[in-house]
Protein backbone atom coordinates (compact mmCIF):
# COMPACT_ATOMS: atom_id res chain seq x y z
CA UNK A 1 0.00 0.00 0.00
CA UNK A 2 1.04 3.29 -0.92
CA UNK A 3 2.44 5.51 1.93
CA UNK A 4 -0.61 8.40 0.75
CA UNK A 5 -2.82 6.07 2.32
CA UNK A 6 -1.98 6.83 5.99
CA UNK A 7 -3.95 9.89 5.53
CA UNK A 8 -7.62 8.69 4.47
CA UNK A 9 -8.60 9.16 7.56
CA UNK A 10 -12.25 9.08 6.83
CA UNK A 11 -14.26 12.26 7.65
CA UNK A 12 -11.23 13.92 9.59
CA UNK A 13 -9.34 13.78 6.00
CA UNK A 14 -9.79 12.28 2.68
CA UNK A 15 -8.22 12.74 -0.95
CA UNK A 16 -9.41 10.35 -3.54
CA UNK A 17 -9.85 10.86 -7.58
CA UNK A 18 -13.10 11.99 -8.91
CA UNK A 19 -15.15 8.98 -10.26
CA UNK A 20 -17.38 10.81 -12.79
CA UNK A 21 -14.52 13.10 -14.58
CA UNK A 22 -10.94 13.07 -14.28
CA UNK A 23 -9.34 15.10 -11.20
CA UNK A 24 -8.96 14.76 -7.45
CA UNK A 25 -11.14 15.38 -4.38
CA UNK A 26 -9.86 16.41 -1.12
CA UNK A 27 -12.38 16.68 2.04
CA UNK A 28 -11.84 17.42 5.71
CA UNK A 29 -13.69 18.18 8.96
CA UNK A 30 -16.82 15.88 7.37
CA UNK A 31 -18.76 18.28 5.18
CA UNK A 32 -17.31 21.67 6.21
CA UNK A 33 -14.38 21.18 3.89
CA UNK A 34 -13.86 20.16 0.22
CA UNK A 35 -11.30 21.08 -2.91
CA UNK A 36 -11.88 19.61 -5.92
CA UNK A 37 -9.42 19.79 -8.89
CA UNK A 38 -10.18 19.10 -12.85
CA UNK A 39 -8.24 19.72 -15.60
CA UNK A 40 -10.01 22.82 -16.76
CA UNK A 41 -12.07 24.13 -13.27
CA UNK A 42 -10.88 24.31 -9.40
CA UNK A 43 -13.60 24.30 -6.77
CA UNK A 44 -13.04 24.48 -3.10
CA UNK A 45 -15.63 25.12 -0.30
CA UNK A 46 -16.42 25.35 3.43
CA UNK A 47 -20.52 25.05 3.03
CA UNK A 48 -22.56 26.45 3.90
CA UNK A 49 -20.37 29.74 4.12
CA UNK A 50 -18.45 30.11 1.25
CA UNK A 51 -17.47 28.51 -1.75
CA UNK A 52 -15.14 29.52 -4.76
CA UNK A 53 -15.09 28.18 -8.59
CA UNK A 54 -12.66 28.99 -11.29
CA UNK A 55 -12.32 27.85 -14.93
CA UNK A 56 -9.44 29.79 -16.65
CA UNK A 57 -10.07 27.95 -20.02
CA UNK A 58 -13.66 29.80 -19.68
CA UNK A 59 -12.39 32.96 -17.82
CA UNK A 60 -14.93 32.35 -15.48
CA UNK A 61 -15.26 32.74 -11.22
CA UNK A 62 -17.77 32.53 -9.23
CA UNK A 63 -17.85 33.30 -5.30
CA UNK A 64 -20.79 32.12 -3.01
CA UNK A 65 -21.40 33.93 0.87
CA UNK A 66 -23.66 31.95 2.12
CA UNK A 67 -25.69 31.60 -0.98
CA UNK A 68 -27.83 33.20 -2.16
CA UNK A 69 -27.33 35.78 0.44
CA UNK A 70 -23.96 37.29 -1.37
CA UNK A 71 -22.49 36.42 -4.60
CA UNK A 72 -19.76 36.86 -7.01
CA UNK A 73 -20.13 36.23 -10.90
CA UNK A 74 -17.71 36.62 -13.33
CA UNK A 75 -17.09 35.83 -17.12
CA UNK A 76 -14.12 37.16 -18.87
CA UNK A 77 -14.22 41.12 -18.00
CA UNK A 78 -18.07 40.96 -17.20
CA UNK A 79 -18.71 40.95 -13.53
CA UNK A 80 -21.58 41.07 -10.92
CA UNK A 81 -22.08 41.36 -7.18
CA UNK A 82 -24.90 40.78 -5.93
CA UNK A 83 -26.70 40.98 -2.32
CA UNK A 84 -30.22 38.75 -1.89
CA UNK A 85 -31.51 39.83 -5.13
CA UNK A 86 -31.60 43.65 -3.83
CA UNK A 87 -27.99 44.98 -3.64
CA UNK A 88 -25.79 44.65 -6.84
CA UNK A 89 -22.70 46.12 -8.27
CA UNK A 90 -22.05 44.78 -11.92
CA UNK A 91 -19.95 46.29 -15.19
CA UNK A 92 -17.38 45.13 -17.74
CA UNK A 93 -16.85 46.03 -21.49
CA UNK A 94 -19.92 45.34 -23.98
CA UNK A 95 -19.51 45.31 -28.00
CA UNK A 96 -20.13 48.92 -28.27
CA UNK A 97 -18.60 50.36 -24.80
CA UNK A 98 -15.10 49.99 -23.69
CA UNK A 99 -16.42 49.79 -19.49
CA UNK A 100 -20.59 49.85 -18.26
CA UNK A 101 -20.84 49.66 -14.39
CA UNK A 102 -23.75 49.56 -12.53
CA UNK A 103 -24.94 49.88 -9.13
CA UNK A 104 -28.43 48.81 -7.89
CA UNK A 105 -30.21 49.34 -4.46
CA UNK A 106 -33.53 48.06 -5.79
CA UNK A 107 -35.92 49.32 -5.96
CA UNK A 108 -34.71 52.41 -5.03
CA UNK A 109 -31.66 53.20 -6.44
CA UNK A 110 -30.23 52.34 -10.07
CA UNK A 111 -26.75 54.24 -11.19
CA UNK A 112 -24.99 53.15 -14.60
CA UNK A 113 -21.26 54.62 -15.83
CA UNK A 114 -20.56 54.14 -19.42
CA UNK A 115 -17.34 55.02 -21.62
CA UNK A 116 -20.50 55.77 -24.13
CA UNK A 117 -22.00 59.12 -21.52
CA UNK A 118 -25.57 58.62 -23.53
CA UNK A 119 -25.74 54.95 -21.59
CA UNK A 120 -25.44 56.99 -18.45
CA UNK A 121 -28.12 56.92 -15.79
CA UNK A 122 -29.54 57.92 -12.19
CA UNK A 123 -32.72 56.95 -10.74
CA UNK A 124 -33.66 57.52 -7.24
CA UNK A 125 -37.25 55.64 -6.77
CA UNK A 126 -40.08 57.39 -6.64
CA UNK A 127 -38.30 60.48 -6.79
CA UNK A 128 -36.40 61.42 -10.22
CA UNK A 129 -34.70 59.97 -12.53
CA UNK A 130 -33.88 57.76 -15.73
CA UNK A 131 -33.18 54.04 -16.29
CA UNK A 132 -31.79 52.44 -19.46
CA UNK A 133 -32.54 48.68 -20.96
CA UNK A 134 -33.99 47.49 -17.22
CA UNK A 135 -37.20 46.02 -16.28
CA UNK A 136 -38.00 45.02 -19.97
CA UNK A 137 -38.41 48.77 -21.50
CA UNK A 138 -35.08 50.01 -23.47
CA UNK A 139 -35.96 53.45 -21.19
CA UNK A 140 -38.05 54.46 -18.08
CA UNK A 141 -37.65 58.49 -16.47
CA UNK A 142 -39.80 59.30 -14.17
CA UNK A 143 -40.85 62.35 -11.65
CA UNK A 144 -42.68 61.52 -8.56
CA UNK A 145 -43.82 58.51 -9.32
CA UNK A 146 -46.91 57.96 -10.31
CA UNK A 147 -47.13 61.44 -10.92
CA UNK A 148 -45.36 61.05 -14.33
CA UNK A 149 -43.94 58.43 -15.96
CA UNK A 150 -42.46 58.02 -19.42
CA UNK A 151 -41.43 54.43 -20.76
CA UNK A 152 -40.35 53.22 -24.61
CA UNK A 153 -40.20 49.94 -26.04
CA UNK A 154 -38.93 49.39 -29.56
CA UNK A 155 -40.53 52.27 -30.93
CA UNK A 156 -43.35 52.70 -28.64
CA UNK A 157 -43.63 55.46 -26.40
CA UNK A 158 -46.05 55.56 -23.35
CA UNK A 159 -46.38 58.75 -20.76
CA UNK A 160 -48.37 58.14 -17.62
CA UNK A 161 -49.92 60.35 -15.42
CA UNK A 162 -50.83 59.30 -12.11
CA UNK A 163 -50.17 56.01 -13.18
CA UNK A 164 -52.06 53.59 -13.71
CA UNK A 165 -54.80 56.25 -14.15
CA UNK A 166 -53.87 58.40 -17.14
CA UNK A 167 -51.60 57.44 -20.02
CA UNK A 168 -50.86 58.44 -23.66
CA UNK A 169 -49.07 55.98 -26.25
CA UNK A 170 -47.45 56.80 -29.67
CA UNK A 171 -45.44 54.99 -31.76
CA UNK A 172 -44.82 54.02 -35.75
CA UNK A 173 -48.57 54.33 -36.83
CA UNK A 174 -49.67 54.10 -32.77
CA UNK A 175 -51.96 56.47 -31.01
CA UNK A 176 -54.00 55.10 -28.02
CA UNK A 177 -55.13 57.04 -24.78
CA UNK A 178 -56.44 55.80 -21.51
CA UNK A 179 -58.44 56.94 -18.27
CA UNK A 180 -58.39 53.50 -16.48
CA UNK A 181 -60.63 51.90 -15.70
CA UNK A 182 -63.29 54.11 -17.13
CA UNK A 183 -61.96 54.31 -21.14
CA UNK A 184 -59.49 53.56 -23.42
CA UNK A 185 -59.04 53.67 -26.81
CA UNK A 186 -55.42 52.44 -28.96
CA UNK A 187 -55.17 52.06 -32.98
CA UNK A 188 -51.86 50.70 -34.57
CA UNK A 189 -51.76 50.53 -38.39
CA UNK A 190 -49.75 47.78 -40.53
CA UNK A 191 -46.42 47.83 -40.79
CA UNK A 192 -43.36 46.82 -43.26
CA UNK A 193 -40.23 46.01 -41.66
CA UNK A 194 -37.00 44.19 -42.67
CA UNK A 195 -36.35 41.47 -41.16
CA UNK A 196 -32.47 39.81 -40.22
CA UNK A 197 -32.48 37.91 -43.88
CA UNK A 198 -33.28 41.53 -45.57
CA UNK A 199 -36.77 41.08 -46.37
CA UNK A 200 -40.01 42.71 -46.14
CA UNK A 201 -42.43 41.54 -43.91
CA UNK A 202 -46.10 42.71 -43.28
CA UNK A 203 -46.42 43.66 -39.19
CA UNK A 204 -50.04 43.39 -37.98
CA UNK A 205 -51.91 46.00 -36.85
CA UNK A 206 -54.62 46.10 -34.08
CA UNK A 207 -57.74 48.42 -32.63
CA UNK A 208 -58.60 48.37 -28.97
CA UNK A 209 -61.23 49.78 -26.74
CA UNK A 210 -61.76 49.19 -23.11
CA UNK A 211 -65.03 50.65 -20.83
CA UNK A 212 -64.83 49.69 -17.37
CA UNK A 213 -61.71 47.60 -17.22
CA UNK A 214 -62.02 44.59 -17.37
CA UNK A 215 -65.47 44.39 -18.08
CA UNK A 216 -65.81 45.36 -21.63
CA UNK A 217 -63.35 45.00 -24.03
CA UNK A 218 -63.20 44.80 -28.18
CA UNK A 219 -60.39 44.66 -30.22
CA UNK A 220 -59.10 43.65 -33.15
CA UNK A 221 -55.31 42.12 -33.75
CA UNK A 222 -53.41 41.25 -36.75
CA UNK A 223 -55.20 43.84 -39.02
CA UNK A 224 -53.70 43.47 -42.38
CA UNK A 225 -52.48 40.03 -42.23
CA UNK A 226 -54.47 36.67 -43.43
CA UNK A 227 -55.78 35.68 -40.15
CA UNK A 228 -57.43 38.92 -38.49
CA UNK A 229 -58.56 38.45 -35.18
CA UNK A 230 -62.00 39.84 -33.38
CA UNK A 231 -62.01 39.49 -29.93
CA UNK A 232 -64.99 41.02 -27.62
CA UNK A 233 -65.50 40.19 -23.74
CA UNK A 234 -68.46 41.38 -21.27
CA UNK A 235 -67.22 39.74 -18.20
CA UNK A 236 -68.40 37.77 -16.53
CA UNK A 237 -71.33 37.28 -19.46
CA UNK A 238 -69.47 35.94 -22.33
CA UNK A 239 -65.90 35.80 -24.17
CA UNK A 240 -65.88 35.72 -28.26
CA UNK A 241 -62.64 35.20 -30.43
CA UNK A 242 -63.44 35.38 -34.15
CA UNK A 243 -60.78 34.60 -36.86
CA UNK A 244 -60.29 32.40 -39.86
CA UNK A 245 -57.84 30.00 -37.63
CA UNK A 246 -59.93 30.32 -34.67
CA UNK A 247 -62.99 30.40 -33.18
CA UNK A 248 -64.00 30.71 -28.93
CA UNK A 249 -67.12 31.02 -27.71
CA UNK A 250 -67.34 31.24 -23.20
CA UNK A 251 -70.49 32.01 -21.29
CA UNK A 252 -70.24 32.63 -17.64
CA UNK A 253 -66.42 33.46 -18.71
CA UNK A 254 -64.44 31.25 -17.79
CA UNK A 255 -66.47 28.28 -16.94
CA UNK A 256 -68.45 27.27 -20.17
CA UNK A 257 -66.53 27.34 -23.80
CA UNK A 258 -66.37 26.20 -27.15
CA UNK A 259 -63.61 26.12 -28.86
CA UNK A 260 -62.83 25.08 -32.72
CA UNK A 261 -59.56 25.31 -34.03
CA UNK A 262 -59.53 24.93 -37.37
CA UNK A 263 -55.67 25.25 -38.10
CA UNK A 264 -54.78 22.59 -35.69
CA UNK A 265 -58.38 21.09 -36.58
CA UNK A 266 -59.81 19.86 -33.40
CA UNK A 267 -63.02 21.16 -30.95
CA UNK A 268 -62.69 21.60 -27.56
CA UNK A 269 -65.58 22.25 -24.81
CA UNK A 270 -65.19 23.56 -21.19
CA UNK A 271 -68.14 22.01 -19.15
CA UNK A 272 -67.41 23.95 -16.57
CA UNK A 273 -63.67 24.90 -16.92
CA UNK A 274 -61.69 23.10 -15.39
CA UNK A 275 -63.54 20.79 -14.01
CA UNK A 276 -64.92 19.22 -17.18
CA UNK A 277 -62.54 19.14 -20.33
CA UNK A 278 -63.33 17.04 -23.56
CA UNK A 279 -61.48 18.18 -26.76
CA UNK A 280 -61.67 15.67 -30.10
CA UNK A 281 -60.03 15.86 -33.51
CA UNK A 282 -56.33 15.41 -36.03
CA UNK A 283 -54.71 18.01 -33.68
CA UNK A 284 -56.27 17.09 -30.01
CA UNK A 285 -58.18 14.67 -28.15
CA UNK A 286 -58.79 15.07 -23.98
CA UNK A 287 -60.60 14.09 -21.72
CA UNK A 288 -60.53 15.96 -18.06
CA UNK A 289 -63.21 15.24 -14.98
CA UNK A 290 -60.73 16.84 -12.19
CA UNK A 291 -59.54 15.81 -9.62
CA UNK A 292 -60.23 12.16 -10.67
CA UNK A 293 -58.77 12.24 -14.18
CA UNK A 294 -57.38 13.97 -16.86
CA UNK A 295 -55.85 12.46 -20.30
CA UNK A 296 -54.78 15.14 -23.37
CA UNK A 297 -52.74 14.41 -26.52
CA UNK A 298 -51.85 16.58 -29.29
CA UNK A 299 -49.26 16.34 -32.22
CA UNK A 300 -46.22 17.34 -29.69
CA UNK A 301 -47.21 16.45 -26.29
CA UNK A 302 -49.13 13.66 -24.20
CA UNK A 303 -50.40 14.22 -20.51
CA UNK A 304 -52.35 12.23 -18.17
CA UNK A 305 -53.29 13.08 -14.69
CA UNK A 306 -54.95 10.78 -12.07
CA UNK A 307 -56.72 12.12 -8.51
CA UNK A 308 -54.54 15.40 -9.29
CA UNK A 309 -52.24 16.51 -7.63
CA UNK A 310 -51.48 12.49 -6.95
CA UNK A 311 -49.97 11.20 -9.87
CA UNK A 312 -49.28 13.43 -13.41
CA UNK A 313 -47.32 12.20 -16.14
CA UNK A 314 -46.33 14.38 -19.34
CA UNK A 315 -44.61 13.49 -22.64
CA UNK A 316 -42.93 16.10 -25.31
CA UNK A 317 -41.61 14.38 -28.36
CA UNK A 318 -40.79 16.24 -31.12
CA UNK A 319 -37.44 14.83 -32.58
CA UNK A 320 -34.72 14.76 -31.51
CA UNK A 321 -35.98 15.48 -28.06
CA UNK A 322 -38.33 12.49 -26.53
CA UNK A 323 -39.17 13.41 -22.93
CA UNK A 324 -40.97 11.96 -20.36
CA UNK A 325 -41.44 13.05 -16.41
CA UNK A 326 -43.68 11.68 -13.99
CA UNK A 327 -44.90 12.78 -10.51
CA UNK A 328 -46.26 11.99 -7.77
CA UNK A 329 -47.68 14.49 -5.16
CA UNK A 330 -45.51 17.71 -7.36
CA UNK A 331 -41.61 17.16 -5.76
CA UNK A 332 -42.62 13.87 -3.40
CA UNK A 333 -41.55 11.99 -6.46
CA UNK A 334 -40.54 12.67 -9.89
CA UNK A 335 -38.69 11.32 -12.58
CA UNK A 336 -37.35 12.81 -15.75
CA UNK A 337 -36.10 10.81 -18.75
CA UNK A 338 -34.69 12.57 -21.72
CA UNK A 339 -33.70 10.86 -25.54
CA UNK A 340 -32.19 12.18 -28.32
CA UNK A 341 -34.28 9.76 -30.81
CA UNK A 342 -31.48 10.36 -33.30
CA UNK A 343 -27.99 9.27 -31.17
CA UNK A 344 -29.69 6.71 -29.06
CA UNK A 345 -28.37 9.13 -25.43
CA UNK A 346 -30.59 8.62 -22.68
CA UNK A 347 -30.73 10.90 -19.65
CA UNK A 348 -32.33 10.61 -16.68
CA UNK A 349 -32.98 11.90 -13.21
CA UNK A 350 -35.21 10.49 -10.16
CA UNK A 351 -36.13 12.24 -6.35
CA UNK A 352 -38.28 10.93 -3.34
CA UNK A 353 -38.25 14.22 -1.69
CA UNK A 354 -36.68 14.41 0.66
CA UNK A 355 -34.68 10.83 0.46
CA UNK A 356 -32.87 10.81 -2.51
CA UNK A 357 -31.78 12.44 -5.68
CA UNK A 358 -30.31 9.75 -8.26
CA UNK A 359 -28.76 11.41 -11.77
CA UNK A 360 -27.99 9.64 -15.17
CA UNK A 361 -25.99 11.22 -17.64
CA UNK A 362 -26.05 10.81 -21.98
CA UNK A 363 -22.53 9.08 -21.32
CA UNK A 364 -23.92 6.34 -18.98
CA UNK A 365 -22.14 8.05 -15.70
CA UNK A 366 -24.83 7.87 -12.42
CA UNK A 367 -24.75 9.69 -9.18
CA UNK A 368 -27.23 9.11 -6.19
CA UNK A 369 -27.59 11.31 -3.39
CA UNK A 370 -29.25 9.86 -0.35
CA UNK A 371 -31.07 12.43 1.49
CA UNK A 372 -31.52 15.36 -0.85
CA UNK A 373 -34.19 18.45 0.73
CA UNK A 374 -33.24 20.67 -2.18
CA UNK A 375 -32.34 18.67 -5.36
CA UNK A 376 -35.67 17.45 -6.08
CA UNK A 377 -36.84 21.06 -6.71
CA UNK A 378 -33.83 22.78 -7.98
CA UNK A 379 -32.39 20.14 -10.15
CA UNK A 380 -29.98 21.81 -12.14
CA UNK A 381 -28.84 24.59 -9.71
CA UNK A 382 -25.45 24.26 -8.93
CA UNK A 383 -24.92 26.70 -6.59
CA UNK A 384 -27.01 23.83 -4.04
CA UNK A 385 -24.90 21.24 -5.13
CA UNK A 386 -21.82 23.06 -3.86
CA UNK A 387 -23.03 25.21 -1.01
CA UNK A 388 -25.95 22.60 0.45
CA UNK A 389 -24.96 18.73 -0.82
CA UNK A 390 -22.29 18.11 0.83
CA UNK A 391 -24.12 18.85 4.64
CA UNK A 392 -26.50 16.00 4.41
CA UNK A 393 -25.48 13.79 2.03
CA UNK A 394 -25.16 11.15 4.03
CA UNK A 395 -24.50 8.31 1.07
CA UNK A 396 -23.16 8.97 -2.37
CA UNK A 397 -22.26 6.74 -4.43
CA UNK A 398 -21.17 7.51 -8.28
CA UNK A 399 -20.02 5.20 -11.45
CA UNK A 400 -19.13 5.82 -14.42
CA UNK A 401 -19.11 3.18 -17.25
CA UNK A 402 -16.49 4.34 -19.42
CA UNK A 403 -13.81 3.71 -17.12
CA UNK A 404 -15.19 1.09 -15.28
CA UNK A 405 -14.88 3.57 -12.40
CA UNK A 406 -16.98 3.27 -9.16
CA UNK A 407 -17.41 5.20 -5.55
CA UNK A 408 -19.18 5.14 -2.62
CA UNK A 409 -19.31 7.16 0.39
CA UNK A 410 -21.06 6.94 3.99
CA UNK A 411 -21.24 9.42 6.38
CA UNK A 412 -18.65 11.85 4.51
CA UNK A 413 -16.32 9.05 3.82
CA UNK A 414 -16.54 7.34 7.53
CA UNK A 415 -16.92 4.12 4.98
CA UNK A 416 -15.53 4.74 1.54
CA UNK A 417 -15.07 1.71 -1.46
CA UNK A 418 -13.60 2.62 -4.54
CA UNK A 419 -13.31 0.91 -7.85
CA UNK A 420 -10.62 2.42 -10.57
CA UNK A 421 -8.09 0.60 -13.24
CA UNK A 422 -8.33 -2.91 -12.04
CA UNK A 423 -7.77 -1.54 -8.12
CA UNK A 424 -10.05 -1.91 -5.23
CA UNK A 425 -10.01 0.33 -1.78
CA UNK A 426 -12.30 0.67 1.12
CA UNK A 427 -11.32 2.01 4.37
CA UNK A 428 -13.58 2.44 7.56
CA UNK A 429 -13.27 4.33 10.77
CA UNK A 430 -11.66 6.94 9.86
CA UNK A 431 -9.72 5.18 8.06
CA UNK A 432 -8.46 2.66 11.08
CA UNK A 433 -9.08 -0.14 8.53
CA UNK A 434 -7.94 -0.11 5.16
CA UNK A 435 -7.71 -2.41 1.99
CA UNK A 436 -6.22 -1.95 -1.32
CA UNK A 437 -6.49 -5.04 -3.84
CA UNK A 438 -4.84 -4.61 -7.72
CA UNK A 439 -3.35 -6.61 -10.40
CA UNK A 440 0.31 -5.79 -8.66
CA UNK A 441 -1.19 -7.53 -5.44
CA UNK A 442 -3.36 -6.31 -2.28
CA UNK A 443 -2.83 -5.58 1.23
CA UNK A 444 -4.12 -3.99 4.76
CA UNK A 445 -3.56 -1.56 7.05
CA UNK A 446 -4.92 -1.73 10.98
CA UNK A 447 -4.72 1.22 12.83
CA UNK A 448 -2.20 2.48 10.35
CA UNK A 449 0.05 -0.80 10.67
CA UNK A 450 0.56 -2.46 7.54
CA UNK A 451 -0.24 -6.32 8.03
CA UNK A 452 0.91 -8.85 5.72
CA UNK A 453 0.58 -8.35 2.20
CA UNK A 454 1.03 -10.51 -0.85
CA UNK A 455 2.51 -9.29 -3.87
CA UNK A 456 1.67 -11.10 -7.11
CA UNK A 457 4.59 -12.39 -9.22
CA UNK A 458 6.01 -10.73 -12.37
CA UNK A 459 5.14 -12.15 -15.44
CA UNK A 460 7.42 -15.49 -16.02
CA UNK A 461 8.53 -15.80 -12.60
CA UNK A 462 8.19 -18.44 -10.49
CA UNK A 463 6.44 -17.71 -6.96
CA UNK A 464 8.55 -19.14 -3.95
CA UNK A 465 7.81 -22.29 -3.11
CA UNK A 466 6.10 -23.25 -6.80
CA UNK A 467 6.87 -27.15 -7.38
CA UNK A 468 9.74 -27.56 -10.34
CA UNK A 469 8.33 -28.91 -13.78
CA UNK A 470 9.58 -32.44 -14.39
CA UNK A 471 11.21 -33.01 -18.02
Amino acid sequence: MRGSDLWNCGPLFDSFPLTLTSGYRTEALGPFYYLESQSEQTTWALPPLFSSSRNPDLETREYDFLYPLLTYDRFGEQYRWQLIQLLSFSGGPTQTETNRDRFTLFPIYFQQRSSDPAENYTALFPIYGSLKHRLMRDEISFVMFPIYSRTEKRDMVTQNYLYPIFHRRTGEGLTGWQVWPLFGHELKKGTVQTNDFGDLVAVGGHERWMVLWPIFSDQRLGLGTTNPVWQQALLPAYYLTRSPARDQTTVLWPFFSRIEDREKKYVEWHTPWPFVVMANGEGKTATRVWPLFSRSQSEFITSEAYLWPLYRYRRVHSDPLDRERTRILYFLFSDVNEKNTETGKHRQWQALWPFYFHRQEADGSRRLQVLAPLEPILANNENIERNYSPLWALWRAERRPETGSASQSLLWNLYRHETAGGERKWSVLFGLIQYRSSAEGRGMRLFFIPLGGHKKPALGVAAPGAAKGEN
